[in-house]
This record gives structure tokens, C-alpha cells and sequence, in this order.
């Protein structure tokens, strides 16, 4: 199944009881508002779905994995209810992503910022290659990772991500990524990557799905306040892209 539009691209395949869900948008695959909502959409549906164990989830094309929110609706906003809903999509994603009863696999094949980083920090489990490296630049536009922060502190550390946020303009390399547990694995290359996630899906396939909806549910103990938490957060971001601060800053990215 494919649903492709301006805002982008998304496709589910199911086979052997796996469902690889592939995203993709012209702008470094970016997430405008539409898309991250039809990406929580199926993760949801795919949530209820007895024909399926395991999610592999992707991103299309040989470049970046995710660039994060899209820049032209980020410029767009206008006012706080605006600004909310905005980063309320990420929100909306992740708890989709915490709550699934599949367990998710996530395939890194480039660079991810700011939401991409949140989105790999979601993942149950993930693989990348040493060309994943990670950003976390929205100091540099007056906010901050907000919502994110919670699903990759809860993956790196607070430490961790504290140094990653105040060097804003900094990459982490995939490396780093990995011996601070954001990474399950790095590759060299993308077929080793493939070959590597489809033979760890096969393997999560064939185990009880029962079993694994209660390890899941597990992993992710302590994190029942996210239905909630995650939306104040993404209210401190809609306040604060609203700002003289950000207003300047991004003006100054458009140019």
C-alpha cells in the first residue's frame, strides 16, 4: 500500500508477519504536519494488526534518514494554536510509536536532525550505518527539543543530550551514537545495514508476539505521563517559535 502526495510518501508492505513502513519527502525527508499524521495513523493501524509482529520502519532514498520538521510549515506558523499543533504532530507520533504493540525496528541509512533523531530514539530497536550522524540544532532557531528530548534522553542520558543540545551546530557521529545506546549496530554500508535488518526482523518474527507486546510494554515502564507531558512540551515550543528570537532566526535561514 502507498500513499504518496505533495507532503510526501508512505508505504507498507507486509510479508512473512513483518510490516516495513517507508517514509519519504523530496525535502531531505522531512515531516510536514499531513505526513507525520499518516505515519501515526499506521503505526496505529498496523498496532491492531494480527497479521504482523515486527515494524520495520525506513526512510527513502540514499541521503539523510530524516531532516526533522519541515522547514516551510515551521515558517508558516502564525500563532499559538498554530505553533502547538505544529509540534503536537511529533507528540502524536511518538506515543504512537510507544504505545504500538509491535515491536519497531528502526533503519537509519543517513544523517537525522532535530525530529529525525527523535523518531530513531523511538524505535524499539536500531540499526545504523556510520553515516548516521545526529544533530540536535534547534537552539540555533530559539527552541528547543522539547518534545523529542524525552524519547532520546530516555535512549542517551540526560547527559548526553545536554551536550548535544547546547552544541547545536555540532554532528555526532554514528559512532557516538552508538556507545551512547542510541544504535543497536553500525555498518559500513547500506546492504550490510538491509541484509543485517531483515535477518533481525526474520528472528523477532518467529518469537510469541505476546511475549513480545509484554517485553515491549516493559521497555518502556515509567513513561505512562507521555500522553500528557509530551503536548506541555510541545505548547513550550509553540510559545517560543513565536518569539522576536526565532521570528529573526529563521528569517535569517530563508535567505
Amino acid at each position: 500500500m502507498t500513499m504518496e502526495n505533495s507532503n510526501g510518501s508512505l508505504t507498507t508492505t507486509i510479508e512473512n508477519k513483518i510490516a516495513t513502513v517507508e517514509f519519504g519527502h523530496p525535502a531531505s525527508n522531512s515531516f510536514p504536519r499531513e505526513l507525520l499524521s499518516r505515519l501515526t495513523n499506521e503505526l496505529n493501524t498496523l498496532s491492531t494488526n494480527s497479521d504482523v509482529s515486527v515494524i520495520v520502519l525506513k526512510s527513502s532514498g540514499t541521503a539523510a534518514f530524516c531532516a526533522g520538521a519541515s522547514f516551510q510549515e515551521l515558517l508558516a506558523v502564525s500563532n499559538l494554536e498554530e505553533a502547538t499543533q505544529f509540534f503536537s504532530g511529533f507528540a502524536n507520533l511518538i506515543n504512537a510509536m510507544r504505545t504500538c504493540s509491535k515491536i519497531i525496528v528502526g533503519r537509519i541509512h543517513g544523517k537525522a536532525v532535530g525530529g529525525g533523531v527523535g523518531i530513531a530514539s523511538a524505535c524499539d530497536y536500531t540499526l545504523a550505518t556510520t553515516g548516521s550522524s545526529i544533530k540536535l540544532s534547534e537552539l540555533a532557531i530559539g527552541i528547543g527539543p522539547f518534545v523529542i528530548e524525552l524519547a532520546v534522553s530516555r535512549k542517551i542520558g540526560k547527559s548526553a543530550i545536554a551536550e548535544m543540545t547546547l552544541e547545536a551546530s555540532e554532528w555526532k557521529s554514528a559512532i557516538w551514537a552508538n556507545q551512547k545506546g542510541l544504535y543497536a549496530k553500525v555498518f559500513e554500508t547500506t546492504a550490510e545495514l538491509d541484509n543485517e535488518t531483515a535477518v533481525f526482523a526474520n528472528k523477532l518474527s518467529k518469537y510469541n508476539p505476546e511475549a513480545l507486546f509484554e517485553m515491549k510494554k516493559i521497555f518502556w515502564e515509567g513513561t505512562e505521563n507521555w500522553d500528557s507531558l509530551l503536548y506541555e512540551r510541545a505548547q513550550i515550543s509553540g510559545k517560543l517559535i513565536l518569539s522576536d528570537f526565532s521570528k529573526k532566526a529563521l528569517n535569517q535561514l530563508k535567505k
